[in-house]
């Protein structure tokens, strides 16, 4: 297979993943290579996400390193067959490499939770608050680069087809992103969306005990198994993502415990009621 210049996130997983199957296994790159009659080079390159593995390589390598887990091996295969090119590659070269990685997620996802502190999740904000938020990017952005977030934003919306779970702590719901009219066509937004039977959305009110535990924004990503879940961060420069174990396990905890302080869904649209009228 011809080598990579720029392998995509899904890549890079699966290149990780196929390396900790061989370490787990306590073979070296060198035995692994042997194993599957192919030279040092080509197994760093597919450890590296730099070059693709075929179905037949990739089920003799989980053989060779006893891995008897076959619904990881299935999507082991299933992200290294995968052909898609999807919408957001016509993004390539024109946003941040993150923004196309984040769809690519959202694509392949099974579920997804949210815990947000400061602003709306990106898949639930609306057009006019989302290019308020990309509006308070330093350094500021090209009128062209600002409605390309946007679109982009949008779009990733409308493909979105998974069970999502969503924790807003009330800070995140009174900061005003835009202007008031902004503010209130967001949280409308969120009312109607939270009709929806794929979304379940709560609040943390600010007199409730607990916030601590929802100190941080976080997206638990679902994978096609558990192992293959993924956490996507925020931080200046984009997004970055977060696939190990203990990590997962770590996160996956904190959203339960958020969860367990948070209003359920029905106290929470009374309380999103509720906000509007003030505003």
């Amino acid at each position: 297979m011809p080598t990579r210049r720029e392998p995509t996130a899904r890549q890079l997983r699966l290149a990780v993943e196929l390396r900790k199957l061989r370490e787990a296994a306590g073979l070296t790159a060198r035995q692994a290579a042997s194993m599957l009659g192919v030279s040092n080079v080509q197994i760093s390159q597919i450890e590296a996400g730099l070059s693709g593995v075929s179905e037949q390589r990739l089920r003799r390598l989980a053989s060779h390193y006893a891995c008897t887990d076959e619904e990881l091996v299935d999507a082991l295969v299933g992200m290294a067959t995968d052909r898609t090119r999807g919408w957001w590659e016509e993004y390539r070269e024109l946003l941040p490499t993150s923004f196309l990685d984040l769809a690519e997620l959202d694509h392949h996802a099974t579920f997804q939770q949210d815990v947000a502190i400061l602003y709306v999740p990106g898949l639930l904000q609306t057009e006019d608050y989302a290019r308020a938020v990309f509006s308070s990017r330093i350094p500021e952005l090209t009128d062209e680069e600002l409605e390309l977030r946007v679109r982009h934003r949008l779009t990733r919306q409308k493909k979105a087809a998974f069970p999502h779970e969503v924790v807003i702590h009330e800070s995140a719901l009174r900061i005003r992103v835009g202007d008031r009219a902004a503010a209130q066509a967001q949280l409308a937004g969120l009312l109607e969306a939270s009709e929806t039977e794929r979304l379940t959305l709560r609040v943390i009110p600010f007199d409730l005990d607990g916030f601590a535990r929802a100190s941080s924004t976080m997206t638990y990503v679902g994978g096609a198994v558990r192992r293959l879940d993924t956490v996507a961060r925020d931080a200046p420069h984009g997004a970055f993502l977060i696939d190990s174990d203990a990590q997962l396990g770590a996160y996956r905890m904190r959203f339960r415990k958020v969860e367990d302080v948070s209003l359920n869904p029905e106290r929470s649209r009374d309380f999103i009621h509720r906000l509007t009228k003030e505003l």
